[in-house]
């Protein structure tokens, strides 16, 4: 599943204090730039619509699902406290604060959804997509972080680790210890590829809340943290793809005009943002021969100057991060 969304009234995962959206932890510098959340009622305002007496969650491309808006559904075998409990946006950008690795080459959207799909109520995630789908009772910390980091994991290897890449999952099966003929994409949840490698992110590279049961969906496998080679492996891919990915670079011009640019002829609609996530432009790309560039006037869509303010921009192929920029008085 890997349907391209647009950006919307998305909350860009960066403070106005830090540059291009980048933290530190300890020694790992974490960029969260091009992960963007979109909290569960913009969610239903947003992605969701009702026909025929039913709310579907509809993503551009013509991908939808019906939602469950009861918990007396026959579809919830719990109907729990009779509520639906979204997961919390704070928690979902504290948990990816505390992520030890580098996102710089990852671009997702993170929708929360206010209610479970029905064909599989719970959270998925895909190329570029997470989707995070409600409890029947108040989700703890623990449990949002957790989820979320281990969908993450499936963004990440979508980017960094694809399923084309032979030679890297022959690396990573080897120093797994997995079983080409056990190990399938087809095998129970828990002996996938694809789930292994989201448990081992989440274990080696989430924060306190995600890791703090100690242990990995598949308890018939090591530890990640005491498999030799693993966790350097894993790193070395991000390595490579922050090398070889052109930033998006930001320079302000005269009245609170902005010219961004990035490496590449590949072009893509782009986006500015303010601190809170309300979209203010969308910009068309001018291309060369080696670049992409937008210009912006320093107005929103409705014409008004935007002075004073951070805003930031992403381009919707979700290449080159976020480029963060202070507009004068």
């Amino acid at each position: 599943m890997a349907p391209v969304l647009r950006p919307g009234l998305a909350l860009l995962l960066a403070l106005a204090a830090a540059p291009a959206g980048a933290s530190e932890l300890g020694s790992a510098r974490v960029h969260v730039a091009g992960l963007v959340v979109h909290d569960a009622a913009t969610t239903l305002r947003d992605h969701c619509r009702y026909a025929d007496g039913r709310l579907w969650l509809e993503l551009p491309g013509g991908t939808r699902s019906e939602l469950v808006t009861s918990t007396a559904d026959p579809a919830i075998a719990n109907p729990g406290d009779g509520a639906f409990h979204p997961f919390d946006p704070a928690e979902v950008r504290a948990a990816l604060a505390e992520v030890a690795f580098d996102l710089e080459g990852v671009s997702a959207e993170i929708l929360l959804l206010p209610y479970p799909r029905r064909e599989q109520p719970g959270s998925v995630a895909g190329r570029g997509l997470i989707l995070l789908s409600p409890g029947v009772r108040p989700l703890s910390r623990e449990h949002q972080h957790a989820e979320l980091v281990h969908e993450l994991g499936h963004v990440v290897q979508y980017a960094l680790l694809p399923d084309a890449d032979a030679d890297g999952w022959r690396e990573y099966f080897r120093l797994r210890g997995l079983d080409p003929a056990v190990h399938t994409a087809a095998a129970p949840h828990a002996d996938r590829p694809h789930e292994i490698w989201a448990e081992d992110f989440r274990a080696l590279f989430g924060g306190s809340a995600a890791t703090s049961t100690g242990t990995i969906e598949n308890a018939t496998l090591p530890h990640p943290a005491a498999v030799p080679g693993l966790r350097e492996f894993m790193l070395a891919r991000a390595t490579a793809a922050s090398a070889g990915a052109p930033r998006l670079l930001a320079v302000p011009l005269a009245r609170g005009a902005v010219t961004f640019s990035r490496g590449g002829a590949a072009a893509a609609p782009l986006d500015v943002f303010d601190a809170a996530g309300r979209r203010l432009a969308s910009l068309v790309p001018r291309t060369s021969e080696h670049a992409v560039a937008w210009h912006w006037d320093g107005r929103d869509a409705a014409g008004r100057a935007v002075r004073g303010a951070v805003v930031f921009a992403r381009a919707r192929d979700g290449r080159g991060g976020a480029a963060r920029v202070a507009i004068a008085r």
